[in-house]
């Protein structure tokens, strides 16, 4: 089925948000799904999941619903039974649970009159429900903690919002798949190993971390005005990191985010094994943190266009390949970053944005274990 997939290379689709007068980009979406290769997956009468992110409440940086549209087009076109699908999340927000979240995915415009097809919350009510999927060569995780929904699919597409992320240096294919297809037993399994600390120095006692925290991970002390962290609660999750505006918050085990590179990987690879799969990035209004906050900053790079590809391991090497040629946009947090004299140049915009961060493990992991592969090529639409 992996028909673009050589021993050596995969090939990356790809095109511009350049339209003809008579056009938009859902319709080069379209165009360009069918150059890559969808229409040879056999969806006749087929289940299709299509995994995305509705953005969070407030936020208005995820994806448009017309891009929904144009590959739920597609699919109903092959003959496939298509539905729009995500999980619940363990922080606090609009989409912890599947009520909640779907109400989200309505006044974000995802509705069944917008996108022609259901949303369904795939990991249930209260994100309890989930299937164990063996992870084939796993090292970190042997059963993954998979929304049912997800997997009762015969086939399964990704079709991510690629941006910046305050823990994982990018969000792309991989997390959107890894950790958004995990209940939510699942994503707290992938956040298990690393513990944040909290510098009191630094720490301004403005709570804004006490509103990201869902498991009662942190302690506000009256009388000092300080924030600490409760060990036995915490999951590692990282959302106070990205919370903190004066770099008070930062993960004393350096492993930590390393490893949840590696948990995230091996749950991609617990959901596309053994049944067919297809995936699309598509690469505008790049926050620098993710779309499951509650608002967003300004673009740190400019729009680079859409992506895809059978191999998301590839798919992701080239999105990010293609945002480090870009020059940074002026007034963002990247440049902001960049302009401050205790600025240390990674060479890199999404480290450079989020210095916590760290990606590159998660690209490599998921080469070691088979999920792809890191060398592409291109091929233009």
């Amino acid at each position: 089925m992996n028909e673009t997939v050589t021993k050596d290379t995969s090939k990356v689709f790809f095109t511009d948000f350049r339209c003809r007068p008579d056009e938009g980009p859902a319709d080069k979406l379209k165009r360009l799904i069918k150059a890559a290769g969808i229409g040879n997956i056999d969806m006749d009468g087929k289940f299709v999941a299509i995994k995305m992110h509705f953005g969070e409440l407030g936020n208005m940086s995820f994806l448009r619903p017309n891009y929904a549209r144009a590959v739920v087009d597609v699919v109903k076109g092959l003959g496939g039974k298509p539905f729009l699908t995500d999980c619940n999340t363990l922080y606090p927000g609009s989409r912890k649970n599947a009520i909640e979240h779907l109400y989200c995915a309505w006044e974000n415009g995802f509705t069944p009159l917008t996108v022609g097809c259901p949303v369904i919350i795939g990991d249930g009510l209260k994100g309890t429900d989930d299937v164990d999927v063996t992870v084939n060569g796993g090292e970190y995780v042997k059963a993954a903690k998979i929304g049912r929904a997800v997997m009762d699919a015969d086939v399964f597409i990704s079709l991510t919002h690629f941006k910046g992320h305050e823990m994982t240096g990018f969000g792309g294919t991989i997390k959107n798949i890894g950790m958004g297809c995990g209940s939510r037993a699942g994503k707290k399994e992938q956040h298990c190993n690393g513990k944040p600390q909290i510098d009191p120095g630094k720490c301004r006692g403005c709570k804004r971390c006490m509103a990201e925290c869902a498991n009662d991970g942190l302690h506000f002390d009256g009388q000092t005005r300080k924030m600490s962290v409760v060990t036995d609660n915490c999951v590692g999750c990282g959302r106070c990191v990205g919370a903190c505006n004066f770099d008070a918050i930062s993960f004393s085990n350096d492993a930590a985010v390393k490893e949840l590179n590696c948990r995230m990987a091996e749950y991609t690879k617990a959901v596309v094994d053994g049944r067919p799969n297809f995936h699309i990035s598509i690469v505008c209004d790049v926050s620098p943190t993710c779309d499951c906050h509650a608002g967003n900053d300004a673009p740190i790079l400019p729009d680079v266009g859409m992506f895809a590809s059978f191999d998301p391991l590839a798919l992701d090497q080239a999105c990010a390949d293609a945002c480090l040629r870009q020059t940074p946009l002026p007034n963002t947090q990247l440049t902001e970053a960049m302009a401050s004299p205790h600025f240390h140049d990674h060479h890199d915009h999404f480290d450079n944005a989020n210095p916590n961060t760290e990606y590159k493990t998660c690209l490599a992991h998921a080469e070691k274990i088979g999920l792809g592969n890191r060398k592409y090529e291109i091929i233009k639409r």
